[in-house]
């Protein structure tokens, strides 16, 4: 609940903005029907006596003018008049008219003849006092050009009404409008945002187990896009952590053996040096090499395990030079003379154009030794391997075929892995920290290259790398 409250979550930062824009849409209509309305309807107001004199204007002269200007004077209400150069009606004129012609003031003229000579068009429109009815007038003048008389002049003149009452009306409706708008709109906010923010709240509910190691989690997803975009990203990345937390489990379970089995070794011929072959030289000589071999295999797989966080840290500072795979690849395999002397490892390799690159020397021989051990631990029976360095357009390939137990097919996605070890066995053959292939997929994706398997269960592996000639490209 003090969630929901809060002052920065979602909910409370969503009702805020809907309640500010509600509040915002009231201010305008206030604005508009009661501040300004008056300013408004005078502006309207003005514009259409404009528009009805410029009309009678263009028409002045044609034969049903006097009919239009009696027209317009009776629908629209107001007073239109044709004066002369004394200010005297001309038209329209009635019968006691006649007798004596009504004329405009002298004040009222004047100013009229003052605001039309002024101006830089042949009309003007002004408001004036109205003494008398004490209320506000507008009026219209323009000139009406004659070839063979003197000028005549338009004169439209009415009243600007006083819309006080209607104002008060509007005012006394908008208070009803305000008060329900703003109670509808503090419900639709509250809903509007809670319903916006329940997903998100539901997946950070949810992040929450994930966070305290509950991988079974699922965030489910919403009623939006994005919200459905980012439970498919955390499920995502739920997965990844899962299969990590169960690669950290069998590298646990891994190591500790790797590790058990030797430092028992080492013990039981340390107490056999000690207690029996101590003044026997070739039993002294088995005991101690046995000792020494699972000291060295030790420090093998401690050097795996630091091997994977170095080069990665190392990455961003590559030593770049210009150095021939196939040289690289017969220095390496100098490496494994044990194999191939003691073990009998058939190790081919075989080469095709230019085999020159730009790269850190250092880190691809590296990933070479790494795919030749690899291939070495799992070829148990048939101990024959072929390396292919074949050197193409843009790019150089190398690839190592071994006709060991294979990889299956369900476990191909995860060879790359760190920690991963195929079969999970722990058999001392396959002794080892699963880090080799990882470390070859860091080094050459920093190279910008490609790596891949090719492999069947029972029929052997094809690993392979791809790395352009010029790392930068």
């Amino acid at each position: 609940m003090r969630e929901s409250i809060h002052t920065k979550s979602l909910n409370f930062k969503l009702w805020t903005y809907f309640m500010i824009f509600a509040a915002i849409i009231m201010i305008l209509l206030w604005l508009l029907q009661i501040v300004f309305i008056n300013s408004y309807y005078e502006t309207m107001k003005i514009n259409e006596i404009r528009k009805i004199g410029n009309e009678l204007v263009s028409i002045y002269g044609t034969e049903d003018f006097e009919q239009q200007l009696l027209e317009k004077s009776f629908s629209e209400g107001i007073v239109i008049n044709i004066l002369d150069q004394n200010g005297s009606v001309v038209y329209p004129l009635d019968i006691m008219d006649l007798v004596r012609r009504p004329r405009l003031q002298s004040a009222a003229f004047s100013e009229f003849l003052n605001k039309l000579y002024i101006t830089e068009e042949n009309f003007t429109v002004y408001t004036r006092s109205h003494e008398s009815l004490d209320a506000e007038t507008i009026v219209y003048g323009a000139i009406l050009q004659n070839e063979n008389s003197p000028n005549y002049f338009l004169f439209i003149n009415t009243m600007l009404e006083p819309i006080d009452s209607t104002v008060n009306v509007l005012k006394n409706q908008l208070v009803i409008i305000t008060i329900i708008s703003l109670i509808l709109s503090m419900g639709l906010s509250l809903f509007l945002s809670r319903k916006l923010s329940r997903p998100i709240t539901r997946l950070t509910t949810s992040a929450k187990g994930l966070g305290e190691g509950r991988y079974d989690i699922e965030f489910k997803k919403g009623d939006y896009l994005e919200v459905d975009n980012l439970a498919d990203t955390l499920n995502q990345a739920t997965s990844e952590l899962k299969k990590s937390e169960e690669l950290r489990r069998d590298f646990i379970a891994n190591v500790t053996h790797d590790l058990k089995t030797p430092l028992t070794l080492i013990k039981s011929y340390g107490e056999m040096v000690r207690d029996i072959s101590g003044d026997n030289p070739e039993k002294r000589e088995a005991h101690l090499n046995t000792i020494i071999q699972e000291t060295d295999r030790l420090s093998r797989l401690v050097d795996d395990m630091l091997d994977l966080t170095k080069v990665q840290s190392e990455l961003r500072e590559m030593k770049v030079e210009k150095f021939d795979i196939l040289e690289e690849t017969n220095s390496v395999l100098e490496r494994f003379s044990y194999f191939r002397e003691q073990e009998g490892f058939q190790i081919s390799v075989e080469a095709h154009g230019d085999t020159n690159i730009h790269g850190d020397r250092l880190k691809i021989s590296q990933a070479i030794y790494n795919l030749i051990n690899n291939s070495i631990n799992y070829s148990l029976l048939d101990k024959k391997i072929i390396i292919n360095v074949d050197g193409q357009e843009s790019r150089v390939k190398f690839s190592i075929k071994d006709f060991g137990q294979g990889i299956l097919e369900e476990e191909k996605d995860y060879i790359w892995d760190r920690y991963y070890r195929g079969g999970k066995s722990h058999t001392r053959k396959k002794a080892g920290s699963g880090i080799g292939l990882s470390l070859v997929k860091s080094i050459v994706q920093a190279h910008n290259g490609q790596v891949g398997v090719e492999s069947k269960a029972g029929e052997g592996s094809l690993f392979w790398f791809i790395l352009p000639r010029n790392m930068n490209e």
